[in-house]
């Protein structure tokens, strides 16, 4: 009953006649291939059966405590793909950025629905300093000294 939403999201299936229990994959999302080259790239054990496993379990699941009849969202396991997929390709700390390549990330980040958050729900940037209290008179200022030793030592731990 779910053949057709797996057909529509890039996995063919068969079921040969012969053998009721087996599943031949014909055809996986492009996703998971370019998942599975990242993991190999990585030196690490190929994972695309895992997940196509991964993904019929999800189906039968959904199926068995829906009857068949939840449709239309993302199934979990291309969202975990995707987000992983999101998070290798993300500027690492510590990467040197152009002031072209930081201006045009802070740009497509505004663009965001949740810009301070990676795909996995981690924190992407974090304030370097805390200048709102800088209005208020009874707040201690920053020691900018302080804050420029600690960059200079950050920059020479860089190297």
């Amino acid at each position: 009953c779910c053949y057709k939403n797996l057909v529509d999201l890039g996995l063919e299936l068969s079921f040969p006649e012969a053998n009721s229990s087996l599943i031949l994959v014909r055809k996986v999302p492009m996703c998971f291939m370019e998942r599975e080259a990242n993991e190999l790239r990585r030196k690490r054990q190929p994972i695309t059966k895992s997940i196509v496993e991964e993904l019929i379990q999800e189906q039968i699941e959904l199926v068995q405590t829906t009857g068949g009849g939840a449709r239309g969202t993302l199934p979990l396991t291309f969202l975990k793909v995707l987000a992983s997929q999101a998070c290798h390709g993300a500027i690492k700390f510590n990467e040197h950025l152009t002031l072209e390549e930081s201006c045009g990330l802070i740009e497509a980040l505004s663009s965001c629905k949740l810009p301070f958050q990676c795909a996995h729900g981690r924190p992407s940037m974090l304030p370097l300093a805390d200048i709102d209290h800088l209005q208020q008179e009874e707040q201690p200022k920053p020691n900018l000294t302080r804050l420029r030793k600690m960059v200079r030592a950050w920059q020479l731990f860089g190297k």
